[in-house]
């Protein structure tokens, strides 16, 4: 499947996704929760991967400075092709620059960096449906509506594989 580098979200902001989740499910809308291995995680990807090889990986992510804890304000629901809904944050310039030091470093090792990663292409998102009918938005914006500013705190990071869940936390916080 692919390979992303994740900010992962404090105990709190976890609870707080996870929520809006359970809302949507119990809507009838699938979520991350339920989607394909049922192991995903709240999550802002910085990178996602289509060919890598990990010990790479891994090692120029560590190499790449500790940033730490990152807070965000999610504000709103969005869109993507093929149905994917997702929370909004609010970016400051460091942590697109965060994200633009991360893909530098993946793309020097031969990864092949997916499009949308790319620095200047990427979109910062939380996931909450990977596969939404137009006829659910509105459950979504509802939903979405109810929560938002949603604040988080991103304070860990690590390596996600999408295909099977499979997680290698990072030492630090790129």
């Amino acid at each position: 499947m692919a390979l992303a580098v994740c900010l992962l979200f404090d105990a709190r902001s976890e609870r707080a996704v996870r929520r809006l989740w359970d809302r949507l499910e119990e809507g009838g809308v699938p979520t991350l929760r339920s989607h394909t291995h049922g192991r995903h995680v709240p999550h802002l990807s910085y990178a996602v991967l289509r060919e890598w090889c990990l010990d790479d990986v891994r090692s120029a992510v560590e190499q790449v400075p500790d940033g730490g804890p990152v807070e965000l304000s999610f504000d709103g629901v969005g869109t993507f092709p093929r149905g994917r809904t997702w929370l909004i944050p609010a970016m400051d310039a460091n942590v697109v620059a965060r994200q633009a030091r991360i893909a530098e470093a993946l793309v020097a090792t031969g990864a092949q960096l997916h499009h949308n990663y790319l620095p200047g292409a990427w979109i910062p998102h939380c996931t909450l449906a990977p596969r939404v009918q137009l006829a659910a938005l509105p459950k979504i914006a509802a939903a979405v509506n109810d929560v938002v500013p949603l604040k988080v705190r991103a304070d860990r990071a690590a390596l996600i594989d999408s295909g099977t869940g499979e997680r290698w936390p990072l030492g630090h916080i790129p």
